[in-house]
């Protein structure tokens, strides 16, 4: 039986991230996440993304939706618009699904019925404090860690959910609750943020994209989500 195909997108730095694309792929190689992983896209040219991808024998993508001249050239497309670039890369690469991970920039006119992000926070807590504009990277967890100091919250964790052309507001089908300790730093609450995802991103990648979680991309009351998941582990 074929797998169904997955293109991962993943900005990573000059000189890190990326450990989600790469524990995706070794799921994909062992077992547990049962697609093929067909491409890697990132908004870097040269950094840790690009490192992975050569090392894992992942195609790589370069693609700044700052400055996407070069992915224009090499698509022959003549529609520049953001979503129809977007769209072109995912039909390019011969994906059916998208997977964001770590995807920092904003996305325009993809399938929100197969596109998803793991976003690391509870988009659930304080009115969604932590999702939205600006939060990502370090400056999220000194968000969280604040809010913990400030007696606001006691736990942290990260959520799933599908993408939409509105910043973190698709619906979200899977959140994992991480506990915080007494003067946990924020470099702290991010790694034990990323352990707890890096355990649960496949297994839950695996439900979308064989149907046991999904949504018809219009109303969030189609959401479907086996009885037996609760939305937050």
């Amino acid at each position: 039986m074929t797998k169904p195909k997955l293109v991962v997108f993943a900005s990573g730095t000059k000189d890190g991230g990326g450990s989600g694309f790469e524990n995706l792929v070794r799921a994909s190689k062992t077992g547990g996440l049962d697609a093929e992983i067909v491409a890697v896209v990132s908004n870097n040219d040269h950094g840790s993304v690009r490192e992975r991808a050569e090392r894992l024998g992942i195609p790589f993508i370069h693609f700044d939706p700052s400055s996407y001249s070069n992915v224009l050239k090499n698509l022959g497309i003549g529609d520049s618009s953001l979503g129809n670039v977007y769209r072109a890369i995912v039909r390019d690469s011969g994906a059916e699904w998208v997977a964001l991970s770590g995807w920092l920039k904003k996305v325009e006119g993809l399938d929100p019925r197969r596109t998803f992000n793991i976003h690391p926070a509870l988009l659930s807590q304080l009115s969604g404090r932590f999702g939205g504009k600006g939060m990502y990277g370090k400056k999220l967890h000194e968000a969280v860690k604040a809010a913990f100091d400030a007696g606001e919250i006691s736990e942290s964790g990260f959520s799933m959910h599908f993408v939409t052309d509105e910043l973190d507001r698709g619906p979200v089908f899977f959140e994992h609750r991480v506990p915080l300790k007494k003067a946990m730093t924020a470099d702290e609450i991010e790694s034990a943020v990323r352990a707890a995802e890096h355990e649960w991103q496949p297994k839950i990648t695996n439900m979308v994209m064989h149907g046991d979680i999904r949504w018809d991309g219009r109303d969030t009351k189609t959401l479907t989500v086996p009885s037996w998941l609760r939305l937050s582990a």
